[in-house]
């Protein structure tokens, strides 16, 4: 083990850790985005359930990511502790302990499965059991320290909440949740490579193959632009099926019109030109990207919300 894993063991050992501490240790901004879309897939999903029901089933899926969360940083603490965007995560900064984060990591694992189960049904729950290994064993275990391709397979994990929560009313997979999937599938390359371009050695130090770091920058770049075209695709072509209408097409043409021009900026960029230039390009996207995900569910609730009244659909 080495100086700064001992370091760092001892300090928490003391005890200094708060609730702040414990909750990072979740993802909470990670966690945002699983509530969200296995929200717009609960409430888009044909049929209901109990609000009670609805909102313990959101609650466990929520704990299921943190314990993905807590999972994937007991994993990747020592990556954690050399990375900028990462070294004040809670086991780097010596406040919360690695033992500590892989026992409420499996403890919520179990947790938030089991009562899933209870509260929904058992489909949803082995969606949300599938989730968790996924991400913290496909994913953060072997991918992300094997193959460039990571992000690519691994951003499965983070596409299935959109499912689990419609499997929580329907208790089954459809076309719908299928594309809700793919949607958020697609997004994540394009929106993790930007960040990479713009974060700088930190993989490479690290010791992660990511794309830019094995392939390089430009490669990197034609990554960026195929996938958003391809994201396009998937998005648009969501407005003519069951979770889409005129409100979700207008949202997908304006985002994705968007989301093509910041590809292609990016693209095009001169690597001979000034860094802060560049940077200031990826930064954007990957602002974009945030909001993308966000406007595109939101316009799918809307449908949904707005269907009863003559509003959404077709």
């Amino acid at each position: 083990m080495s100086d700064a894993s001992i370091n760092t063991q001892a300090k928490a050992a003391h005890g200094d850790a708060e609730f702040g501490d414990y909750f990072a240790l979740l993802k909470p901004r990670v966690m945002s985005l699983v509530v969200f879309t296995a929200a717009v897939g609960l409430l888009a999903a044909p049929g209901s359930v109990h609000p009670f029901v609805a909102f313990c089933a959101i609650l466990f899926i929520a704990v299921g990511g943190g314990a993905s969360g807590a999972l994937n940083m007991w994993y990747d603490a020592d990556i954690d502790r050399v990375m900028a965007r990462t070294k004040k995560r809670p086991i780097p900064a010596g406040t919360v302990s690695e033992g500590e984060a892989f026992a409420i990591g499996i403890a919520l694992s179990g947790f938030s499965v089991v009562m899933l189960g209870l509260a929904a049904n058992w489909v949803a729950a082995a969606l949300l059991a599938f989730t968790i290994f996924f991400y913290v064993v496909i994913y953060t275990m072997w991918l992300k320290r094997w193959t460039p391709q990571n992000i690519v397979i691994g951003g499965a994990a983070g596409a299935f909440p959109p499912m689990i929560g419609w499997a929580v009313v329907t208790g089954g997979i459809s076309i719908e949740s299928l594309l809700m999937f793919t949607l958020t599938f697609m997004w994540t390359p394009p929106h993790f490579w930007a960040l990479c371009l713009f974060m700088k050695s930190d993989y490479k130090d690290a010791g992660v193959p990511m794309l830019h770091v094995t392939h390089g920058r430009r490669v990197t770049r034609n990554h960026i632009l195929v996938y958003t075209l391809l994201l396009a695709v998937v998005a648009i072509g969501m407005a003519f099926t069951g979770v889409g209408g005129p409100i979700y097409l207008t949202t997908a043409l304006i985002l994705n019109g968007l989301f093509v021009a910041g590809a292609i900026s990016i693209w095009r960029r001169d690597e001979e030109v000034s860094e802060a230039d560049g940077y200031k390009r990826e930064k954007a996207f990957f602002a974009l990207s945030l909001l993308y995900l966000f406007l595109h569910f939101g316009a799918i609730l809307a449908e949904a919300t707005l269907a009863p009244y003559g509003y959404g659909g077709w």
